[in-house]
């Protein structure tokens, strides 16, 4: 193993990715697999150099002063910039200093020029989805030099607007191929997926904890919601016998349903859209009918109750069908740490490659594992869980209707199902926008996702219609109102928050966003300060937060456990805020510093 040159913390000189300028930059840290140094530039970028890349000041100082004696254009500049070997000369001799300048001169020009294009609209150039805490992976490098490393075409353009064509045009073809073999070799150098090495959720003992944590936690709330009293005073709640707890019948009904909405998700029926961009450039293709799934679901449903099948049987073995799920989601979860240990290394989750098993188990060690072109991850995301939610749902107020002998449900059990339901359409109409989400860009598929979207959503989000048909609350018509509002008020803030940051995404020059100003950052991207995004850092978690509320007012005040969902939301987004907080600041440097200034509050406004 070569021993490094450059210690922490040390402040040297590194080249920029692609081009013969050099800037000051601190070393932060040294991967010994494959020995990149981390460097900060004064902006706040971060990037992977070789050593190669990097000299100390001393050395590039005296490398300039040897220069600046041979070219009086380089005494009155005060950028620092590398040179690059001269070629043989042919025809008229040349000295060696004089062909070297000679040709630096003419790379700087070209250099310059490209950098300082005139640009027709300042939202042409900063293309972002204008969510602050998208997790986006920084490609710097890649994409600092794909704007700078224009095709053929483009270079002549240039040329042309300035006049600035070189005398022969083999130079000037040297010069793309040699710019083209720099962007290659950096791109190859980035698909080496490096160790994770910050670990979140504890650590190791934290997901260890996790782990079991969260099942039982699934269980307890549901054996509460069985209770006459379920009041906190009451733990732990009476356990029902082990045996009580699996049934085959219910697991194969599980089982039905997981490849029935596989069977939907492989229909060739919606559009096909490409993801973002992997480490290593390709983008990967997603089947977008989700909201076709749910209305043959519908359909499906539909036909059952129509032929008098007894819904409410999920009711009556609610718990079964929840240990049914862990067990599936824990198989599954096994089965994806196994075939991640095959997997490419460019292919392992940025934050789920620590090398540590329980770690990696529980975030997830697979970015995007696929059985063909069947994503694993991303059809569990909406389909079997979120579908499975609005089911649940429909199954719980059929449930109370037979109970109570009701010859309709109570406006209570109404408004959550309306609620909740408006809630999955939305998700399943805006499906595509999941596609640039921290879980399916950043996050593995491993047993945190693959429990909270079997598991979780389908089991806890259903909490308030469980609780509503062994606890009936009766509301009045105006508290009906007033609580329809409130859920009204938070989906306009949700919707229009992220419809805004989808606009601004796909065309940031599009004339009705003219109003919309946003701070531009290094990356080429800009972060957006006036709109939903200029009042809270995270405006679609502000309304989600409101949404959740108002499903738990329908349950009344009479116990603390239908507002479970609501308390566990504002934990999950707050500490979801603090990761997007972290990865920004890394990707954003101080244009992330100067948004939060802008922007001071998080989720809500003159509170956090």
């Amino acid at each position: 193993m070569p021993n490094r040159r450059f210690a922490d913390g040390e402040v040297v000189m590194g080249r920029w990715p692609g081009s013969v300028l050099y800037y000051e930059v601190q070393v932060t840290s040294y991967n010994d697999v494959s020995h990149l140094y981390t460097v900060k530039y004064k902006d706040g970028t971060e990037l992977e150099l070789k050593e190669s890349d990097i000299r100390s000041q001393s050395s590039f100082k005296h490398r300039k002063s040897q220069s600046s004696s041979s070219s009086p254009s380089r005494r009155s500049t005060s950028r620092s910039r590398s040179r690059s070997p001269g070629r043989p000369a042919k025809g008229r001799r040349r000295s060696a200093s004089q062909s070297r300048e000679h040709k630096d001169d003419k790379k700087k020009t070209i250099q310059e020029t490209s950098l300082a294009l005139p640009k027709p609209s300042e939202n042409n150039t900063r293309r972002y989805n204008g969510e602050p805490d998208s997790t986006e992976r920084n490609d710097t490098s890649c994409i600092i030099l794909e704007q700078k490393l224009k095709p053929d075409l483009e270079i002549e353009r240039v040329l042309e607007q300035y006049s600035l064509r070189p005398r022969k045009e083999e130079k000037k073809k040297e010069e793309i191929y040699s710019e083209k073999k720099i962007l290659e070799t950096i791109k190859k150098i980035e698909k080496a997926s490096s160790k994770t090495k910050e670990l979140e959720f504890g650590g190791r003992i934290g997901t260890f904890v996790l782990i079991f944590f969260l099942p039982a936690t699934v269980f307890y709330l549901l054996l509460m919601c069985k209770q006459d009293d379920p009041s906190l005073m009451n733990f732990p709640p009476p356990l029902p016998a082990l045996e009580s707890l699996w049934e085959a019948r219910a697991f194969g009904v599980f089982l039905l349903w997981f490849f029935l909405q596989a069977l939907f998700y492989l229909l060739p029926i919606g559009k096909v859209v490409e993801g973002l961009p992997l480490s290593n450039g390709r983008k990967l293709q997603y089947q977008i009918n989700g909201f076709y799934a749910f209305l043959l679901t519908a359909a499906a449903i539909g036909t059952l109750l129509y032929f008098q099948f007894e819904l409410h049987y999920l009711y009556d073995h609610f718990m079964q069908f929840a240990v049914s799920a862990a067990a599936f989601s824990l198989g599954l979860s096994i089965y994806l740490y196994i075939r991640s240990l095959k997997a490419p290394e460019e292919e392992l989750a940025p934050g789920g490659n620590s090398g540590y098993f329980v770690y990696d188990f529980f975030t997830g060690h697979e970015l995007n594992p696929r059985i063909g072109s069947f994503d694993l991850k991303y059809f569990c995301e909406l389909r079997p869980g979120l579908i499975g939610w609005v089911v649940i749902n429909l199954a719980m107020l059929l449930a109370e209707m037979k109970i109570h002998n009701q010859s309709m449900p109570s406006l209570s059990m109404i408004l959550v199902n309306s609620f909740q339901l408006l809630y999955v359409v939305d998700a399943l109409w805006n499906e595509e926008a999941i596609l640039t989400t921290m879980d399916i860009t950043h996050d593995g598929f491993g047993f945190m996702l693959a429990f909270g979207d079997l598991v979780w959503v389908p089991f806890v989000y259903s909490l308030q219609a469980y609780y509503l048909v062994g606890h009936p609350t009766a509301i009045s018509w105006p508290v009906a109102a007033a609580i329809t509002a409130l859920n009204c008020i938070g989906y306009y803030i949700f919707r229009s928050a992220n419809s805004q940051k989808n606009s601004f995404r796909r065309n940031p020059a599009d004339p009705k966003l003219a109003y919309l100003k946003f701070i531009p950052t290094a990356t080429g991207k800009g972060l957006l300060v006036t709109g939903w995004w200029g009042f809270v850092r995270h405006p679609n978690y502000l309304g989600d937060i409101i949404m959740a509320l108002a499903w738990s007012l329908p349950c009344g005040f009479n116990h603390i456990l239908p507002y479970f969902y609501v308390i566990y939301f504002i934990c999950l987004l707050v500490h979801r805020e603090a990761r997007d907080e972290h990865h920004c600041k890394q990707k954003y440097g101080l244009a992330w510093e100067r948004y939060c200034q802008r922007v001071p509050y998080r989720i809500f406004p003159y509170i956090y």
